[in-house]
């Protein structure tokens, strides 16, 4: 179980990185969207590559982020009855939704997107908006974005699980980085 952890505690760096990169889309994809509304309105240029692009960044935000948001139980969830339970239950509901739910998701979401990406490229694909770009590069996200959260989901069932049988103490399952 020691190596579990180990190993989960090694996906949380790698997942914590990446959400780095995701939270620099961010200041990016607004930059962008400034300069886009300041030559569309001040200077009466514009670019559909410009919209498309903060598309395609706000996708990868998303889709690199979710294994962060996942790591520290920021998911969407419906705390009705969960709000209710011990820690030990919530850790069983969690490795039980992980298993039953997450993993299959994020695997067959995952697997299903990369003959779309293999396509898109082999096609090069464009958008069909005059000046769009390129597709594939934003489709490749998708498979790496499910991958790293089926990733994560797997370091979360082993912590919770972890918490499930008494190896590891409730708090400990997610910490939250000092701000």
């Amino acid at each position: 179980m020691r190596t579990l952890i180990a190993i989960s505690a090694f996906i949380d760096v790698v997942n914590k990185q990446l959400s780095k990169i995701a939270s620099w889309l961010v200041l990016i994809c607004c930059l962008i969207s400034a300069g886009n509304a300041f030559s569309r309105y001040l200077i009466n240029m514009s670019s559909n590559a410009w919209l498309e692009i903060q598309w395609y960044m706000f996708g990868a935000m998303f889709l690199l982020g979710a294994g962060y948001a996942l790591k520290y139980d920021e998911h969407v969830r419906v705390d009705v009855l969960f709000s209710k339970m011990t820690p030990r239950q919530q850790a069983w509901l969690d490795v039980f939704g992980g298993i039953f739910f997450l993993m299959p998701m994020a695997v067959i979401i995952g697997w299903l997107s990369i003959p779309m990406v293999i396509n898109s490229f082999r096609i090069w694909e464009h958008s069909n908006d005059p000046g769009g770009l390129l597709r594939w590069p934003i489709k490749i996200v998708i498979p790496i974005g499910f991958a790293l959260l089926a990733i994560q989901g797997i370091a979360e069932i082993v912590k919770k699980y972890a918490i499930a049988t008494g190896v590891r103490e409730p708090g400990k399952a997610y910490e939250r980085p000092v701000q």
